[in-house]
């Protein structure tokens, strides 16, 4: 509870140093307030096993670790952002404080125990990213973006709102505990009220399912995330689909495993449509921005696994997949910030020869694609391999085939970028590393390559 009172009052601390013209506090501040957050959080640990509020909101140990993941990557991202804010605006202060306001409606999503809190969590979270999609006023991509983003994400909010309507029809509750005893209760199609509450369901999984970007209503999610600032598009693709996730995974995993029969076939096709789409579709990509969008896209179908196949597990293995892809795709957008503020362009030609001129940023971007890509001793080959394992072990074989060979594919364009800067020559001049871009570097590196070869403290910690 203490960690949600402090990022809701820390972004009204940074706003009130920004009229008074404190600029070189904002960021020292915001991390500052940001690391108090997490170590509260952790002083939380084991604390609260019941709701509070009347039940509205549960800072169990679920909420506490996805809380943990999404405000070290936050910290690790606005440690990227020194200067970067200053030229797009001189109101530095609103975007530090927009992104913390994102952060507030994260840990709302996280530690709720009422559908109400998951609807007032995702609307703070969405309206604060429709800002941040379009905060470069000048640009039309970044317009454009942000317009999209309201419009898409107006639409998939409506369906969520609606699938929350249907379901409280049917049972007369918005606790989580109140529909998981209705469902017990009334498990049979001839029962009153019951395709009401299957109809909820379906509509929930399409609202959740904009959200996290999974296909096929995945389709703003390549021109938001290529519109967007580079840094925006590192938030939204790292925290913002973790918390989304968490959030899912969280509602169905309480709610609706009695009824799972009935909404497996339908998720499981999702899933298997999320995976083709995102990595056949990355593979034609000449942008390496639009390329990490779409393997978003793909990363979100393997996330699915874990609510296809519900089990023990499945709390441990979308906490430890989320962290590796975070983690691993923080680096590669940090890696990008600064190619393109040398060569002006994303393409993965401006990758070229990067090796030879500063062999410490492709050997850090080769460390995400591998991750990202699932190559052992990696954080990524283990947050697959307990998706894999989860999978199986609900006897959902056919799934984890089609998802081999399309981890299978997905190496082809990762390795691309890697060919590109070991293989290709190029004339470029060398590219200075600012300190800070070192540390996050540095340590994302480290911890990918940590979890990879002893991943246990992780894989038991939920």
């Amino acid at each position: 509870m203490n960690t949600l009172i402090i990022i809701s009052v820390l972004p009204i601390i940074l706003l009130y140093l920004g009229l008074y013209k404190f600029k070189k506090a904002l960021l020292p501040v915001t991390i500052i307030g940001l690391l108090a957050a997490l170590g509260f959080a952790v002083a939380d640990w084991s604390q609260y096993n019941h709701p509070i509020f009347n039940g509205m909101m549960l800072f169990d140990n679920y909420a506490i670790a996805f809380s943990g993941i999404t405000i070290l990557s936050t910290i690790l991202i606005l440690m990227l952002s020194k200067d970067y804010f200053e030229r797009i605006s001189d109101h530095v202060a609103e975007y530090y404080s927009i992104i913390l306001f994102a952060l507030a409606g994260i840990i709302v999503m996280l530690s709720y125990h009422n559908m109400v809190m998951l609807f007032i969590g995702v609307e703070i979270m969405s309206v604060s990213l429709y800002i941040l999609a379009g905060i470069k006023k000048q640009d039309f991509a970044s317009n454009e973006a942000s317009l999209k983003y309201f419009l898409m994400g107006a639409f998939s909010t409506g369906f969520l709102l609606l699938g929350i309507t249907l379901i409280y029809g049917a049972t007369g509750s918005f606790n989580l505990d109140g529909i998981r005893d209705w469902a017990i209760l009334h498990p049979r199609s001839s029962e009153p009220f019951f395709y009401l509450f299957y109809s909820g369901i379906l509509l929930m999984i399409v609202g959740l399912c904009f959200k996290v970007g999974a296909a096929p209503f995945h389709f703003w999610t390549p021109d938001v995330y290529e519109g967007s600032p580079t840094l925006i598009t590192a938030f939204m693709s790292t925290v913002v689909k973790t918390a989304g996730f968490a959030a899912f995974l969280r509602l169905f995993s309480t709610c609706f495993v009695p009824v799972a029969n009935l909404w497996t076939p339908t998720l499981l096709i999702i899933t298997i449509i999320t995976l083709f789409v995102g990595n056949i579709t990355a593979l034609y990509q000449q942008s390496f921005k639009r390329m990490l969008a779409f393997s978003s896209i793909s990363h979100a179908g393997y996330l699915l696994f874990a609510i296809v196949a519900l089990g023990a597990s499945s709390n441990n293995s979308v906490f430890l997949y989320a962290t590796a892809y975070s983690i691993a795709s923080i680096i590669a957008f940090a890696v990008l910030i600064l190619v393109q503020q040398q060569s002006g362009s994303d393409r993965f030609e401006a990758f070229d020869g990067l090796a030879k001129k500063n062999p410490f940023l492709a050997l850090m971007l080769t460390i995400s694609m591998l991750s990202l890509a699932g190559i052992p001793l990696t954080a990524g080959f283990i947050g697959k391999f307990f998706m894999f394992s989860g999978a199986l072990s609900q006897y959902q074989y056919v799934l984890v085939i089609i998802a081999v060979i399309n981890a299978i594919v997905s190496i082809y364009y990762y390795f691309r970028v890697i060919v590109a800067m070991y293989f290709n020559p190029a004339e470029r001049t060398e590219l200075s590393v600012p300190a800070y871009f070192t540390l996050v570097l540095g340590l994302s590196a480290l911890i990918t390559i940590v979890i990879g070869v002893y991943p246990v403290f992780l894989t038991t910690l939920i």
